[in-house]
């Protein structure tokens, strides 16, 4: 009898895309969750995976346990009821470390824009050959007769280290998650441990300095806008449309390529897939009409249009992302406002970087802060509010609550663009109710 998937917190974002990966392969999946509504669910409902409460009889002898990271025996009762009944279970990674031996494996890892990079890499290879491949935004496609696998590799605690790929890019090494890493050389570590597990390929943005430290057992390549770089992106061209880019290998032209998305870091993320899929063989003809049509990830620059309003929906929870999204903003928006309504994630990172949150802000026109939304592995929350955030942002910094986002009305000519990791959206949606009713209110 063909055991069953059963994963503990299935609309985690990583677990949904496995899941959803595995039903598409043909097996039996299931799982269990809160209540509560996640954006990552909607894939599950349109396959027809069950997404059951918790439940100790979840746990039937037919079942094969996935258990997300973030469930534990003291707060998941099919944790602590496996524990004490000797079920076992594989977390999330090391699952997936077993799982993609059977694959050309080809993993994204970075401390910024690897769910964005992972989209792109899968996006062409599955236009190209038959691929199934996991994206940190809740997506997953899965092939039986799949010979390629493309991932996302997750640095939080280490969890990228069951991985043995045969190629991973990794787009950058910064300083983040301060509830686990102790420095950035702790960071440092941990990608360079990464690394050495790659076999075949290691492709690094060759202007961080930290990648640049970075040694391995594979051949390391470079790729950046800079010469020294193994492959260099160079004659770029920025429009509101999009980007073009010409690609050169060690001094050899790889020729002009175009990408309908915005800022200088999907550029280096193009670069990278670039490299990877030249270097692993693969028709350059092919990877320059497909990556034309990439249209990007959830919650990675999502475009809407409420009542003649432009609003952007962004994961950004870090200041180089936050630095990045509003770059790509102004590149496609060069005539609006830009205004950023931002969310602090945890508050340890906050503390961390508190200076760094609030240079990159400033970097808007206008900003507007939420509470912080503290994660629920934070004991600690330490003393900060998001008051001192707002006091050290060069311009005026107001501060709104989801009841109240009417101080945002303000802005004639304005793109919106809200960033965070929490529950952003929930200040987003109430702005559209407000949007709305403001048109309903005039007809």
């Amino acid at each position: 009898m063909t055991k069953t998937y059963h994963f503990i917190g299935i609309k985690g974002s990583g677990m949904s895309a496995l899941a959803l990966m595995l039903h598409q392969m043909g097996h039996q999946v299931q799982g269990s969750d809160v209540e509560k509504y996640y954006f990552t669910q909607r894939g599950l409902e349109q396959a027809g995976i069950k997404i059951l409460p918790f439940d100790e009889k979840n746990l039937q002898a037919d079942v094969e346990v996935i258990a997300g990271n973030a469930f534990r025996p003291d707060n998941n009762l099919e944790i602590a009821y496996a524990d004490a009944n000797g079920i076992s279970y594989k977390r999330y990674h090391e699952f997936l470390g077993i799982f993609m031996r059977n694959f050309v494996s080809m993993g994204v890892a970075g401390a910024h824009g690897k769910t964005s990079t992972t989209g792109m890499l899968a996006h062409v290879l599955s236009n190209i050959t038959d691929t199934s491949y996991l994206i940190g935004d809740g997506t997953g496609r899965g092939s039986a007769n799949a010979k390629y696998f493309a991932f996302e590799a997750d640095e939080y605690e280490r969890h990228f280290m069951p991985y043995h790929p045969e190629y991973s890019i990794i787009t950058n090494i910064d300083f983040d998650h301060p509830d686990y890493f102790t420095s950035l050389e702790d960071v440092f570590n941990a990608f360079n441990d990464y690394a050495k597990q790659v076999n075949k390929g290691v492709f690094v943005y060759g202007e961080d300095k930290e990648l640049r430290r970075i040694t391995a057992n594979a051949p390391i390549y470079y790729y950046g806008f800079k010469e020294g770089n193994d492959f260099v992106a160079h004659d770029l061209l920025r429009s509101t449309t999009g980007s073009s880019f010409k690609v050169s290998f060690r001094g050899k032209e790889l020729g002009e390529f175009k990408i309908p998305s915005f800022g200088r870091h999907n550029i280096m993320n193009a670069t990278a897939v670039i490299g990877l899929l030249y270097t692993a063989g693969f028709d350059l003809t092919l990877v320059r009409e497909h990556l034309a049509t990439f249209g990007g990830v959830k919650r990675r620059f999502t475009e809407k249009m409420v009542n003649g309003t432009t609003i952007i929906d962004d994961f950004a929870h870090h200041p180089t992302e936050i630095i990045a999204t509003l770059d790509a903003a102004r590149q496609k928006y060069p005539s609006k406002e830009i205004v950023a309504i931002f969310q602090p994630h945890t508050f340890t990172r906050t503390i961390a970087l508190l200076d760094e949150f609030a240079e990159a802000l400033s970097q808007a026109d206008a900003v507007y802060l939420a509470q912080i939304y503290g994660s629920a592995r934070e004991v600690d929350h330490g003393d900060v509010k998001v008051e001192d955030l707002a006091a050290k942002i060069v311009k005026k910094a107001d501060i709104i609550t989801v009841d109240n986002v009417s101080p945002l009305l303000e802005h004639p000519n304005a793109v919106y663009v809200f960033m965070g990791a929490g529950d952003i959206q929930t200040y987003e949606y109430s702005f559209e109710r407000l949007l709305s009713n403001l048109t309903s209110n005039v007809q």
